[in-house]
């Protein structure tokens, strides 16, 4: 697996999936998760209501992943994922943004995608702190099992983040 860190907008990326950091309701938000509906277009919004609801208002609970398509994006496949709110790291919160990433590598295995983009899941309103956040996603990703896509990109929306990222990757490679 051939990781890599860029900063860019992930709406833009030419990947099989990009990996959407939503909320549990699955109908948009802000940052990213707005970004990503407003490029797929009302389709999206559309394909996110008709998934289940596994208790009210929860179509993804946190730690779990959904796929729709893409829509208008050039990517073929939105993965969603959920990550942790950052409570100061005793609430589980490595464990819970490592099934983030474990989940959408096995949504994209199951898929056979050839490559995914991936946001700093929960860097952002969810006040994940940015240095752990990327030590645990890098840490999740090389440990996935072969068969999965074999170009995976991380998608920072700053020169300054995707420092911290490479950081990590660097670290742990």
């Amino acid at each position: 697996m051939d990781i890599q860190i860029i900063t860019g907008d992930i709406t833009s990326l030419d990947v099989d999936a990009i990996v959407n950091a939503a909320n549990p309701t699955l109908l948009g938000g802000g940052g990213v998760d707005g970004a990503i509906h407003r490029a797929a277009g009302p389709r999206l919004l559309q394909a996110c209501r008709a998934i289940p609801e596994v208790s009210p208002g929860v179509r993804c609970p946190t730690r779990e992943a959904r796929i729709t398509l893409g829509f208008d994006l050039p990517a073929q496949y939105v993965i969603h994922t959920v990550g942790p709110v950052w409570n100061g790291g005793g609430s589980r919160e490595p464990d819970l943004l490592a099934r983030c990433y474990r989940q959408s590598m096995t949504l994209a295995m199951e898929y056979d995608l050839a490559s995914i983009a991936f946001p700093a899941i929960s860097c952002g309103v969810y006040g994940y702190p940015p240095e752990q956040a990327s030590r645990v996603a890098v840490r999740s990703l090389l440990d996935t099992p072969n068969g999965g896509p074999e170009r995976v990109l991380i998608c920072c929306f700053s020169d300054a983040m995707a420092d911290i990222w490479r950081n990590a990757l660097n670290d742990e490679a």
